[in-house]
């Protein structure tokens, strides 16, 4: 199944935190923060301004971004999970 990101939306691919930390305590899942970083699988064609212009976004394909912690709207597909995302919910890239 291919997931096509609309407007000014973006599929993002959390990135996993490390499992065991610099002093070799492991983390179970159950105690882990949720991800603010992943990688962009795919982007939407941008917005439109108020004269019907289309806005491209900033981010593209590949890009690793910080997002806020509880933003977007999480999708399985398959064993994979991944968060749909306005481009605004984006903080930065890194």
């Amino acid at each position: 199944m291919k997931i096509s990101p609309l407007a000014d939306r973006v599929l993002v691919k959390p990135l996993d935190e490390t499992e065991t930390k610099k002093g070799g305590i492991i983390i179970p899942d159950t105690a882990k923060e949720k991800p603010q970083e992943g990688e962009v699988v795919a982007v939407g064609k941008g917005r439109l301004s108020s004269k019907g212009e289309r806005i491209s976004p900033e981010v593209k394909k590949g890009d690793k971004v910080l997002f806020r912690k509880y933003a977007g709207t999480e999708v399985n597909v398959g064993d994979e999970k991944y968060l749909i995302l306005q481009e605004t919910e984006i903080l930065a890239t890194i």
